[in-house]
């Protein structure tokens, strides 16, 4: 339930930047050496993406990780095994809110619309408001936020707030200044002659202080970091996911933020967020070193335990879907139905998978890839 704004309290409370997007000036001299260095971690990442066998699928426990962390961020709590064990269940169907918590909706709404984004972007869209409107739309379409405008710009002024002290941390632009404001983002994200790392800092920062929807705002600025990074040729791949990192540091990334419409000083955000995205691309590279390593030790596992020209087929289906039906298992690898059920038996006796839920009847079992579980959970 909304907070009455007479109940706030606005003390304190940060005002947006009136015309002073885009900044003015930045010091170049402070920002080459933070650029440089985010510039190259994710190079060396990137790299490791470009070299990963069907990273695309081997990689899809981080973009749900990258879910639970963002929506984590605003207060939605889910984890890593609820939300692969519904994939699991209900496959592609629409999250219902009658079936499971809602907070788990709200998250395996982050992985769709920020898929769905990147089908845009493949399809020729650019970055637009047409985009992150229908991405608004897709994130909120179920659940508690489907009562929160989906699609829609703000009518009535937002806030952000401590709800635990009832405090306003910042007051977003107004709903009459909104457009312009949104245009001016718009033409910002495209402007070419800005370095992309540093423009991405610039763009992610006036996004949230525009706050221009009713209710997502946060998570949707995240999803822009990593689009803005594949779109305009940073990364090779949308697999790069900045949130952990910002959630440790949660408390500085609020106070830089705030700091750019108190005092101007954007060049500080952009140092806190090259920083991030360094320490971020860092970490990923090590959990995607892991992963690989893994999938290069399972690979002559599973040629040893199954001993068939299927393996391989088995092997990427169980990474890219750590949690399973054996039905699924047979519709998506296509590893005939005995094979994959007897693949299965044998995984379960080494102890690589673990039995969530028998079979029952027509009802195949439910089951987890523990090994990879173990990289990826959060």
């Amino acid at each position: 339930m909304a907070i009455p704004p007479s109940e706030l309290n606005f003390e304190n409370a940060v005002g947006y930047h009136h015309d002073r997007f885009p900044p003015a000036s930045l010091d170049y001299g402070a920002l080459i050496g933070p650029a440089t260095r985010a510039a190259d971690a994710l190079a060396r990442f990137d790299q490791m993406l470009k070299t990963t066998h069907n990273s695309a699928f081997l990689l899809a426990p981080l973009r749900q990780q990258e879910a639970v962390i963002s929506s984590r961020m605003e207060g939605t709590v889910s984890t890593m095994d609820e939300i692969l064990m519904y994939e699991a269940e209900y496959d592609e169907a629409e999250p219902n809110p009658s079936m499971v918590r809602s907070e788990i909706v709200e998250t395996i709404l982050y992985e769709r619309a920020l898929t769905t984004a990147q089908k845009e972007l493949e399809s020729g869209h650019k970055i637009s408001e047409w985009l992150i409107r229908a991405m608004h739309a897709r994130l909120l379409s179920f659940g508690r936020g489907a009562s929160k405008s989906p699609g829609q710009y703000k009518s009535e002024q937002n806030y952000v707030v401590d709800r635990t002290k009832r405090t306003v941390l910042f007051v977003p632009i107004s709903p009459e200044k909104l457009n312009d404001g949104m245009q001016n983002l718009i033409r910002f994200i495209d402007d070419e002659k800005c370095q992309i790392l540093i423009r991405t800092a610039i763009a992610h920062i006036e996004f949230e202080a525009l706050h221009p929807f009713k209710d997502g705002n946060g998570r949707l600025g995240r999803m822009i970091i990593t689009l803005m990074m594949w779109h305009y040729g940073v990364l090779s791949a949308p697999h790069f996911y900045v949130s952990g990192y910002l959630e440790e540091e949660k408390d500085a990334y609020i106070d830089s933020m705030k700091a750019v419409s108190v005092s101007d000083d954007w060049t500080q955000w952009c140092i806190f967020f090259l920083g991030a995205v360094e320490k971020q691309a860092i970490k990923n590279l090590k959990i995607v070193e892991e992963i690989r390593f893994l999938y290069e030790t399972m690979k002559g596992r599973f040629e040893k335990m199954l001993g068939t020209r299927w393996h391989l087929r088995a092997l990427d289906f169980i990474f890219a879907n750590p949690y399973f039906r054996n039905n699924s298992f047979t519709k998506e690898s296509g590893i005939p139905g005995s094979t994959a059920f007897r693949f299965t038996r044998i995984l379960a006796e080494e102890n690589l998978l673990i039995t969530l839920k028998e079979p029952s009847g027509r009802r195949p079992g439910l089951y987890g890839f523990e090994p990879l579980l173990k990289l990826v959970r959060v």
